[in-house]
């Protein structure tokens, strides 16, 4: 592209950073982009605004409107701060907790938050170092703040950093207030608006008072001590890929017991770059093989590994042959679901009032656990924040114990309000030593509890379209399923849809359509039920050019033996629903 074909409106944005209230460093880089031959870096920097939506922020760091940087950063805060002096005026004291994980600037955004809280008279409590998201959850809930943000882009590529706010109850915001803070964010037009200059009297610092108080939380959801003990020699490596549970799980672990925690170091080196991997993302095989490499050269039990903000995690375990496969995110939350409503049931805990949460993209399987275990299962919407909304309107009423989605996060236990990484591996732990004490690998209990409950096999692909005419092609998409929705998938009849953005279900066999009733908002979320229990869910992704779909078939398994029979053929089951969907490979 010439510089003749710059948009007028990418010239206009960038001059107002040029001659507005802006840094002589930043205003020296527009000025670079400005005066470059390829205005392509311009374009990209300012053809929009970075938007904060419900989720927060996230983008690619560097100088522009379109990235994430001292001013977008301090836009939100203080649009988030506004917002809070006006729902919480009276209170004597409005009070924030900011964490931040490894990523390259987040504790520099981290500081600029924190001065500009203070300088709107909140108190700023910010980690005196990287600490992971569930910490920062808690610690929202512990000091009784409003508010609380963390700086982190999860497990995105290293370009990227993010900003993520948390309400009163230590959980992702909902609405009406998500909404309402966005109109507060929007409405700061001028950087001179935004106020930088912070009041030290209201930073305060967090350290290890609140790790303590954390880790005691997250080693109480202990069932069995005694078993973890007779265990406790069981050889567990771990790798945080760089980010923020490096200390934070070999300090839980080790507290539960296990005295085998075997370290990655080059990954234990906290480093924004990620420079042992491609994607600091556990759910990618290829993050957690510098960790299956030690395990072999260990001859370890089992592997786990985070991302670098600490809420999700990737588990590998020993098979029938001793050979270390990846155990994916549906079974992972199979795996806890089932060990703690188990554990909850044989120690006598259960009253009847207890429940547990999947999300609605999530196996089946964990409703059947549930209800075999007679305790309540709840299905969101995709995200913690929907799950977290469960467990406030059933405060005081029911008891939740545990919850989670197919994309490697879970929450076992109520002191948090977002997925936690560090409970979920103490908790993996407890699990592959109970079932070490009964001379079982967690692969023998994986297949055990497919036995006992029905054998699952889930695959998630997902279809990309960049652009405007890529977003026309997915909304087409839905479009079609909406109005012509499949007869028949994998050789059986579709007995109802679901649609959650008009909020009915369709009976296909009797043409009959009911309301769904327990869903607080709509959603753009297609799903399609077959007479043999086979599920798809169709949604397109809030935060990126993509149509996801989920597939999700059931058989019986009578042994451990049929497992792999099993898996392959609803694999190939699978194949043939992806091919009457037209989304094959």
């Amino acid at each position: 592209m010439t510089k003749e074909n710059i948009p007028a409106q990418v010239i206009e944005k960038a001059n107002q950073w040029l001659n507005g209230k802006y840094d002589d460093e930043t205003k020296a880089t527009v000025k670079r982009m400005l005066d470059a031959d390829d205005p392509s870096e311009l374009i990209d920097a300012f053809y929009k605004d970075l938007e904060f939506g419900t989720g927060g922020l996230r983008g690619v760091m560097g100088i522009g409107s379109n990235r994430m940087n001292r001013y977008t950063v301090g836009t939100a805060t203080q649009g988030l701060a506004n917002y809070l002096k006006k729902e919480f005026s009276s209170l004597p004291e409005i009070k924030v907790v900011i964490g931040y994980d490894c990523r390259n600037n987040s504790r520099y955004f981290a500081e600029t938050a924190a001065n500009i809280f203070s300088a709107n008279g909140i108190r700023a409590f910010i980690f005196e170092d990287l600490r992971p998201t569930p910490e920062i959850s808690y610690a929202i809930r512990e000091l009784k703040c409003q508010s609380g943000i963390i700086l982190t882009a999860s497990h995105n590529p290293k370009e990227y950093n993010g900003y993520k706010a948390y309400w009163e109850d230590g959980a992702q915001i909902l609405g009406p207030h998500d909404k309402n803070i966005i109109n507060e964010v929007q409405s700061i037009t001028d950087v001179a608006d935004i106020k930088f200059d912070g009041n030290d009297e209201l930073i305060e610092t967090l350290g290890a008072a609140m790790d303590e108080k954390f880790l005691q939380e997250v080693t109480a959801l202990s069932f069995n001590p005694d078993v973890v003990q007779r265990q406790k020699d069981m050889k567990i490596v771990f790798s945080p890929i760089h980010g923020t549970t490096v200390k934070m799980v070999p300090a839980a672990l080790e507290r539960m017991g296990f005295r085998n925690v075997i370290h990655v170091p080059e990954q234990d080196v906290v480093s924004g770059d990620f420079p042992t991997v491609i994607s600091p993302n556990p759910e990618e095989p290829a993050a957690l093989e510098m960790a299956i490499n030690k395990a072999e050269e260990t001859n370890a039990d089992i592997v786990i590994a985070t991302d670098p903000d600490g809420d999700r995690l990737g588990i590998a375990v020993r098979d029938e042959k001793g050979e270390f496969v990846l155990v994916n995110g549906n079974q992972t939350a199979i795996l806890l679901t089932w060990y703690m409503l188990n554990q909850w049931k044989e120690k006598g805990m259960l009253t009847g009032k207890e429940f547990t949460v999947k999300t609605i993209v999530t196996s089946e399987l964990i409703k059947t656990i549930a209800d075999k275990a007679g305790v309540e299962c709840f299905d969101t919407y995709t995200g913690f924040k929907w799950i977290a909304g469960v467990i406030r309107e059933n405060e005081g009423i029911k008891k939740y114990i545990c919850g989670g989605e197919e994309s490697y996060g879970f929450m076992p236990g109520d002191y948090v309000r977002d997925k936690d990484s560090v409970g979920s591996i103490v908790m993996i732990g407890e699990i592959a030593a109970w079932a070490k004490d009964q001379n079982k690998s967690v692969y023998d209990l994986l297949k055990d509890i497919y036995i006992e409950n029905g054998f699952s096999q889930e695959k998630m692909k997902y279809i990309v379209r960049k652009g405007k005419s890529g977003a026309e092609e997915i909304e087409a998409l839905m479009k079609k399923f909406r109005e012509t929705p499949p007869a028949m998938l994998g050789g059986s009849k579709v007995s109802h849809v679901k649609d959650y953005l008009t909020l009915k279900t369709k009976d296909l066999i009797s043409g009959e359509t009911t309301d769904i009733t327990d869903k607080p908002t709509t959603s753009n979320v297609l799903q399609f039920f077959t007479e043999d229990g086979s599920k798809v869910s169709v949604r397109p992704s809030g935060t990126e050019p993509k149509i996801k779909f989920y597939f999700e078939v059931r058989d019986n398994m009578n042994n451990r033996e049929e497992f792999n029979s099993v898996s392959a053929k609803a694999l190939k089951k699978i194949d043939s629903i992806m091919t009457d969907m037209e989304v094959g490979e």
